[in-house]
């Protein structure tokens, strides 16, 4: 199958933590979050492996914390 559970169930982990990021990025004026935000909520829809999913999701959801911009 394209999407099994696991899939989905981490797409929607990841949207909503990017989701987060980007109300945050938006509010405080920081590019990176933002970025990683829109990408944390866009990419499962292109990614239908749990390993990729989940591989993109994790280095997506650090980035911010290692990306310093200030």
């Amino acid at each position: 199958p394209m999407f099994d559970t696991d899939t989905i169930l981490w797409s929607i982990l990841f949207g909503a933590i990017g989701m987060g990021y980007f109300v945050y990025g938006k509010n405080e004026k920081k590019f990176v979050p933002l970025v990683c935000g829109v990408s944390l909520c866009a990419f499962p829809y292109f990614v239908s492996s749990v390993l990729w999913t989940l591989l993109i999701g994790i280095a997506l959801t650090l980035a911010p914390w290692f990306i310093k911009t200030d």
